[in-house]
Formats: C-alpha cells, structure tokens, sequence
C-alpha cells in the first residue's frame, strides 16, 4: 500500500485560507481532565539509607479522598528519572562545559504532556527515596498529574540520564543506574485499581530489562488489558541500557502483539527488522501484527506515517529551529493520546485520526524549541497558536 504526502487536513477546513480559532476548537476540543489534590509531603527529606532490598512506599495523603473525572484517563507506567542537558548545542557529553538540570523519562514526559494539553494523567513507577525523587514528585504534582501510583524507594537513588545532541546529529546516553530505584519497582506495589479505571495504559520497554519491574510491568499491562484499557507501545529504544543488541530486540518484541497502539521511530524499524529499510510500505506492514488498531512511525521533523487496517497515509510535520530533541517523542504521543482518551473513534475515523495527528505532530515540534524534555512540553493553547499560524 503506498503512502501519500499530504499537507496538514483539518475537517471542514481549507488550508488555503486560515481557520478561525473556533473551527480549530472544534477540531481538537479540550480534554476533559483530572483533578488531583497533591499528597502532603513529608516537611523533612528522610535520611538516605544504605541499599537494601525495601519495598517502597506511597507518601501520606493528608487531603482526604481524591476527586477525579476519570473517563479519559491515560496511565503512563515506567521510569521517571533527571536528565542533564549540555548548556551548548553541539557538543559531545566529554565536551560540554555545563549541563541543565531537567525531570525527565519517557512514561512520565506522556503524562506530563498529556496533563499539560488539558488531558486527565497518571504516573506509575519508583523514584529513590531522595532530593531528586522528592523534587520529581513536586513536579507531577505541579503539573496536575496523578502519583497515587508513585513509590519511593529508601536502598536505591533515583536514576540520572546525561544526553546530548552531537554535531553530526546523533544523540549520546550516559545512564547512571546501578540499580537505580526504577528498576525495583515491584508487583505487590502496583495500584491496580488506578490502572483499571484508565482509558490508555501507556508504557515502554526499558522497564522490561531487569527484575522486579519487568515482572511488575507485565502484571500491569495484564491488569489493564483484562479491564478493556486499550494498550500503548513506545518502545523508545536505548540500547545502553540492554545487556546486548540481540536481547533489546527479544524484548523489545516480547510484548509487541499486546499492544493495541504502538508508536516507533524510522531507527526503531531499521533495529527491529535487522536493517531492513524503514520507508518501504511492505518492511513496516510486518510489525503490523494482527490485534493491532494504530501503527504510528515518526520521521522528526518531516512529521509521521500512520497504518490502521483500513487505511494509511502520511502527516506533515511543523517546521521549526531546533535546540534539543529531547523529549519530542514523548510530546507526540502525549498529543495523539489526549485526542485519543477522549475520542476513541478517531482509530475508525481517519479524517479524526489526521486532525489529531498534525496536533501531535505540532506537540513534538514545539518541545525542540527549548532543552530538556519535562520544561519544554507546550500547553494546549501553545500547540492550537502553533496550528493557527502553519496554515496562515
């Protein structure tokens, strides 16, 4: 089936003259979204205590009962970590003179994003029972996003992320996780019942790569897709963090036909078939497998192709300056899932599956605009101005 290149479609709009702000509105209405009350935090940090195996624990609410709209819930399970970002563009991570401070980690940039786009989020996973896990919870609860699932644990310190963007366009990882507290999130502390009221269950693989959260993963993922939560696939590839290339791809394709929705990038293709190559229609229909309703690719700034199995096509992207990539994914599926949670029949719909995806397209483009990933994710009103002027 060939793909064909289109320009941004909007129902009922002409790109030939510029849409009012309400036939946008109308297009990509607001979310309905989650109201939290934060939990009350602890007035004094604990101490920090020599790595041992505890189970870690959920802070103490003081607020009561929490009051949530839940009908379009997005639960992102998996790492919440600090990225350090180079201050100077450019440069290799030997060779960078500073670095930004900036929360970070896929699964919990989707909530954020999502929460952010007047969306209804929650996060699951473990940070170290430290400054840094402290301060990452701040910002969930800052940015309106459900930590009920969020646990702390005492014996390990919260994971830090160096990346860079190097002059040849290649992104560098340095990872400090030995173990770092994301990987010890453990069954028995999973809220299985946050995960059931979701509508998307959204998840990635480095959360498969070592025990006990891999088997808390598939715990999770199975608790929801019994509950007819629709599953959420990014594998967002990181091969530092695997033991070999050829254990990322077995696990990486371990739970691929689970999932309902996945999202992959042209180099993901590329690693999963084993270099075949990621623009041919045919190599990307054979990790179409057949429970699947969305396959989404992302090709940077040139925007996505989508594959339902009815229809494909391609969406352009925005063309913007880049300062960091980082976190650019993660803004895109935040914007295709807060259209998603409240519209399901956009899968059906591919007139409804287009709009939403030059919306997401338009979320990825604007978090390259400024470092990090968490500090850089627009707001819903950012995104629809950014809309407003592409088709001017």
């Amino acid at each position: 089936m060939a793909l064909h290149a289109t320009a941004f479609s909007f129902s009922g709009v002409s790109t030939s003259s510029q849409p009012s702000r309400s036939s946008l509105l109308s297009v990509f209405p607001a979310p309905r979204r989650c109201t939290v009350k934060a939990a009350a935090f602890p007035s004094q940090y604990p101490p920090i205590f020599p790595r041992c195996k505890f189970q870690g624990r959920a802070l103490p609410s003081d607020d009561g009962p929490l009051e949530k709209d839940e009908s379009s819930l997005v639960v992102c399970f998996g790492e919440m970590l600090i990225d350090f970002v180079p201050t100077t563009s450019g440069l290799s991570l030997a060779e960078a003179p500073a670095f930004k401070k900036a929360p970070g980690g896929a699964p919990a940039n989707v909530a954020v994003g999502i929460s952010r786009l007047g969306g209804s989020s929650a996060f699951i996973g473990k940070v170290g029972e430290d400054e840094f896990g402290y301060m990452l919870a701040d910002i969930l609860k800052e940015n309106n996003v459900n930590s009920d699932g969020m646990r702390f644990d005492p014996g390990a310190r919260t994971a830090l992320a160096f990346v860079t963007l190097r002059k040849d366009g290649e992104r560098e990882f340095m990872f400090y996780r030995n173990p770092s507290a994301d990987m010890l999130l453990q069954e028995d502390e999973l809220d299985l019942e946050l995960i059931k009221k979701a509508k998307v269950f959204h998840y990635g693989s480095i959360s498969l790569i070592t025990e006990p959260c891999k088997s808390a993963h598939i715990a999770a993922a199975r608790a929801a897709k019994d509950a007819g939560v629709i599953l959420s696939y990014d594998p967002n590839l990181r091969l530092p963090l695997w033991p070999s290339a050829e254990s990322a791809r077995e696990g990486i394709l371990s739970i691929w036909e689970t999932a309902d929705i996945i999202k992959i990038s042209e180099e993901e293709i590329s690693f999963l078939t084993k270099g075949e190559d990621p623009y041919d229609d045919n190599v990307v229909r054979k990790l179409y497998h057949p429970n699947l309703k969305l396959l989404l690719v992302t090709e940077g700034p040139e925007g996505c192709r989508y594959y339902t199995k009815d229809f494909s096509g391609r969406v352009k992207g925005l063309k913007v300056d880049a300062v960091d990539t980082t976190g650019a994914g993660d803004a895109f599926v935040a914007g295709i899932l807060s259209q998603l949670a409240s519209d399901i029949s956009l899968l059906q719909d591919e007139g409804k599956l287009r709009d939403a995806l030059s919306f997401a397209n338009a979320c990825g483009a604007l978090t390259v605009m400024e470092r990090g990933a968490i500090p850089a994710l627009p707001t819903r009103e950012v995104v629809l101005n950014a809309l407003l002027k592409s088709v001017a």
